[in-house]
């Protein structure tokens, strides 16, 4: 699915950090690396269900829709700040390593919290 990668190369490439205002609703860094995290999550899980690309691009927008709402932010909130947080790349890269980070770890927690388990596909793609 890709669809983070797709998303900051698209909307970051045409403007210059300077020119971009933070959006109204920006979402906070910290709320957004949690939300990234469970995003990429989300993103594998949909991918290693073994379904037809329709049916996992519809059961990964439908859990996108509902852990928005968890988060209280729109898609149109996450959308401005990802595009803020792109164009600004020193701040993305910051955002990325944290949520890198978090996502090697929850991989190291689940592999030793069932060792006898098979191994998943990797977290990230």
């Amino acid at each position: 699915m890709m669809w983070v990668g797709t998303l900051a190369l698209s909307l970051a490439a045409c403007q210059k950090p300077e020119e971009v205002a933070p959006p109204r609703q920006l979402i906070p860094r910290d709320k957004m690396i949690r939300l990234l995290v469970e995003l990429h999550t989300l993103e594998a899980r949909t991918d290693g269900a073994g379904l037809p690309t329709d049916s996992a691009r519809a059961l990964f927008r439908e859990a996108q829709k509902s852990l928005y709402w968890r988060y209280e932010v729109n898609d149109s909130a996450f959308t401005q700040s990802y595009r803020y947080y792109a164009v600004h790349n020193k701040d993305l890269d910051e955002i990325y390593a944290v949520v890198v980070d978090s996502l090697a770890l929850r991989e190291v927690r689940q592999q030793a919290s069932s060792p006898t388990a098979p191994p998943r596909a990797p977290l990230l793609n």
